[in-house]
């Protein structure tokens, strides 16, 4: 008899082999021995029972023997079977990350809303410098710590996968570190926005607010320095459902906050922002409670020591953070400059209040494929963290298959509410005739971003963050901005023009993107994981060939 023994292989199935030294059959006169090292028996998809050439001990006659021979039809599994599974598990594992990150992500977007509600109470003024507050914030501030943080993503991810746990927490505490320096020139910045928005001929009244605005959102500016990389680090574990309960207990705190500050104590875009920056504490102080309480990290946390401060360390890191933050701010920047331009259209008042519209459309379509970018790049990460460089193909195709059905998901969805979507935010005419031009646009956009995103993530849990901000730069900004200035000035399409600037920029994007992911040495990553994990060495992550 033959007993079976699942052995583990690269493409993570079991495969049933013989594990007996011989296999034997007795008969009259007649012995046949098969031999476990026969090539043919260890064929990965046999199409016909093993065949080996029998060795015959001894034959005393010469006569013809029937056989008749009894044995059981081997297990047969074909690659396209074993693939076809293999892929649905991959898509289970990413949908397990990536579902509490969309979950998060409303939540975090029905947070920001519920701050926009606040501040229309308060009338035109308090809405237009906070407003304008906020936009400066995203520019100076928030996407810098943003960008910065997500240079620990690759590394994280890796170290996981590599079973190198104590990295992890090296990691978390010098990206916490690298956030807090950087925050002290933003501070500076933040308390001098009057003076700044004034230069720039701002309104004086709506300067004065942005200003009181930002003053009291300092503080936001240290806990997102502890916010961030916390996220992250429990992303790169694949743990992401803390993430999505913590964010539901903030924001079921952000409304009374809300009413508290703003209704009861009646401290105006001052109770506003102290609400925004007392949810993020609330979101710190859930997730340290579970981090200090779960079994799950206690592997994958350093106490303090002086390798924290190693300069190594955060050379590996800030040559991943830096162009992380770029791309990211070149994408952040894009939709304010578009801002800026629309006040130079035809009917300004029109265009801008429509772009507002449009940009939180694009927001929160946004929240699905960024959440399924990290949890690719979570995937990614581990898998080439750990050696396995077919599995780290696998998690990239899965991804970004279903960042193709987002995209037609997405430009269905703006094409059925194309003509009512912008009267749930206003009455006038102009605006939501704007809006319904668009909103077809921003569908065909989302064909290209929402893979384009997904290759993001790819990029980053391969450690090539460069490439990403190669392709921004390029995409948006050579190739986007002067189509969308051309359209909209000088070609007639006026409001229109934009976005179709901006379409462009997509279909580059996601065209470059697809070429250089296709051109992607797994195994050759895997290499270069090995040496960023490696913390006795030093060299540099980013010398893969570049094609943009």
């Amino acid at each position: 008899m033959c007993k079976q023994q699942g052995m583990d292989s690269d493409d993570g199935f079991i495969s049933n082999k013989c594990n007996t030294n011989q296999a034997s059959t007795n008969y009259p006169k007649l012995t046949i021995t098969i031999s476990k090292h026969d090539p043919i028996s260890t064929l990965h998809v046999p199409l016909l029972p093993n065949s080996p050439t029998p060795k015959i001990s001894h034959l005393t006659t010469t006569t013809t023997t029937t056989l008749t021979t009894h044995y059981t039809k081997p297990h047969i599994t074909t690659t396209n079977t074993t693939n076809y599974v293999s892929f649905l598990q991959e898509a289970k594992i990413l949908g397990d990350v990536a579902l509490p990150m969309i979950l998060t992500g409303l939540l975090l977007y029905s947070r920001s809303m519920i701050s926009m509600l606040f501040l229309g109470r308060l009338g035109e003024l308090a809405l237009a410098g906070g407003s304008l507050a906020i936009g400066f914030a995203n520019i100076t501030g928030y996407s810098v710590l943003s960008g910065l943080a997500m240079g620990m993503e690759p590394i994280c991810g890796q170290a996981f996968g590599a079973k190198k746990h104590s990295l992890l927490g090296l990691t978390l505490q010098r990206t916490i570190i690298l956030l807090l320096l950087i925050s002290l020139p933003i501070c500076f910045l933040w308390l001098n926005v009057e003076k700044l928005l004034l230069l720039c001929r701002q309104d004086r009244a709506i300067a004065a607010q942005a200003q009181s605005y930002l003053i009291f959102t300092l503080p936001d500016l240290l806990a997102l320095s502890f916010l961030h990389p916390l996220r992250i680090y429990l992303r790169s574990q694949s743990i992401t459902l803390p993430l999505t309960f913590t964010a539901a207990l903030s924001i079921a705190l952000h409304l009374p906050l809300n009413w508290l500050l703003v209704v009861k104590l009646q401290l105006g875009v001052k109770g506003v922002a102290l609400a925004g920056v007392l949810t993020n504490y609330h979101m710190i102080l859930f997730l340290s409670i579970y981090i200090f309480f779960s079994k799950a990290c206690k592997k994958g946390w350093a106490p303090l020591s002086r390798e924290c401060i190693c300069i190594r360390g955060y050379t590996r890191l800030f040559e991943l953070a830096v162009p992380s933050c770029i791309s990211v701010c070149l994408e952040w920047w894009w939709y304010e400059i578009m801002i800026l331009l629309c006040g130079l259209l035809v009917n300004p008042k029109a265009t801008v209040a429509s772009m507002g519209i449009l940009i939180q459309t694009t927001s929160l379509i946004y929240i699905f494929p960024s959440s399924l970018s990290v949890s690719v790049s979570t995937r990614v990460g581990n898998e080439i963290g750990a050696n396995r460089p077919i599995r780290a193909k696998r998690a990239a195709i899965t991804g970004l298959f279903f960042s193709f059905l987002m995209g037609f998901s997405a430009l269905i969805f703006t094409f059925l509410i194309r003509e009512k979507w912008a009267g749930l935010f206003t009455k006038d005419g102009d605006i939501i005739k704007l809006t319904s031009l668009v909103l077809p646009i921003i569908g065909l956009c989302e064909l290209g971003n929402c893979p384009q995103t997904t290759g993001c993530g790819v990029l980053r849990g391969t450690a090539r963050p460069k490439v990403g901000a190669n392709i921004n730069l390029g995409c948006f900004y050579l190739v986007g901005m002067p189509v969308a200035v051309w359209l909209g000035f000088w070609a007639g399409f006026d409001f229109e023009g934009m976005w179709l600037g901006l379409l462009a920029a997509q279909g580059s994007c996601v065209v470059t993107m697809m070429l250089v992911l296709s051109r992607t040495d797994w195994e050759f990553e895997a290499q270069r994981a090995k040496e960023l994990t490696d913390e006795k060495q030093d060299h540099n992550y980013d010398h893969q060939p570049l094609l943009v």
